[in-house]
């Protein structure tokens, strides 16, 4: 579980302003998609609206995510082969 708190914390160590404000957005767009209360003939469109602000936003956070991730492993290798 710790290294699930790590990889966070160097996502943020690598984050800028502007991916946090993505992550913000993001799940602004998951919080409508949950809390939706529109009239039935608008809803349609908030909720279309709201998915694709949702995979906009995630996909580049995830993308720089996994990335992140994969330095980590990357090192954790280099570390192993040194010791």
């Amino acid at each position: 579980m710790n290294w699930l708190f790590d990889s966070a914390d160097e996502f943020l160590r690598k984050s800028t302003w502007k991916d946090l404000a993505l992550l913000k957005i993001c799940l602004f767009s998951v919080g409508i998609l949950f809390g939706t209360r529109v009239a039935r003939r608008d809803k349609l469109r908030v909720r279309l609206l709201a998915r694709l602000t949702f995979l906009l936003t995630y996909i580049p956070l995830m993308g720089k995510y996994i990335a992140v991730l994969a330095g980590m492993r990357g090192r954790e290798r280099a570390e192993e082969i040194s010791a």
